[in-house]
């Protein structure tokens, strides 16, 4: 059952897909109706679940579960997991590789591979102050504190 992002509790799980480039307005439309229409379908053991979705500068796709009504399961999980492949094959971009780092310069969000961001902290093109954003949170809790923050408050201080 899809419900306002924005009423789900503080401990929702969250996943994060960020796309290998920016989408346009109209992709995104499309996207948000593609979103809504697969929460409203989504189920684990044939129960409805709370959830919801947020996109984020055209990039990033969040979506959130409330757990304490009623958990994930591996195959609803799955279904999300396709879900998001579907959107991949139809929009021609990448959502699910892990290692790729997106970022600020400035207003501009950059998209490089780990190791050309690797290569950027070595020459100094980007520094620990360097806003990231970090995908690996958890929760609407941490993303809405730990999500876009400075490399040096994240895992990728390691390249400095």
């Amino acid at each position: 059952m899809y419900v306002e992002f924005d009423t789900l509790p503080e401990e929702s799980r969250i996943w994060i897909y960020q796309s290998n480039r920016k989408f346009s307005d109209e992709e995104l439309a499309e996207i948000e109706t593609s979103m809504k229409n697969f929460i409203e379908e989504w189920s684990a053991h044939g129960a409805g679940l709370h959830a919801s979705f947020v996109t984020k500068y055209n990039r990033f796709i969040i979506l959130a579960i409330d757990q304490t009504l009623q958990p994930a399961s591996g195959c609803s999980i799955d279904a999300s997991v396709s879900f998001i492949q579907s959107l991949e094959k139809k929009y021609e971009v990448d959502l699910l590789d892990k290692m790729n780092v997106t970022f600020k310069l400035g207003e501009h969000i950059a998209y490089k591979t780990l190791i050309d961001f690797k290569k950027m902290a070595k020459e100094k093109a980007v520094s620990e102050n360097t806003v990231v954003f970090n995908n690996l949170v958890n929760t609407i809790g941490e993303w809405q504190d730990f999500w876009e923050v400075p490399a040096k408050e994240s895992w990728h201080n390691r390249f400095f």
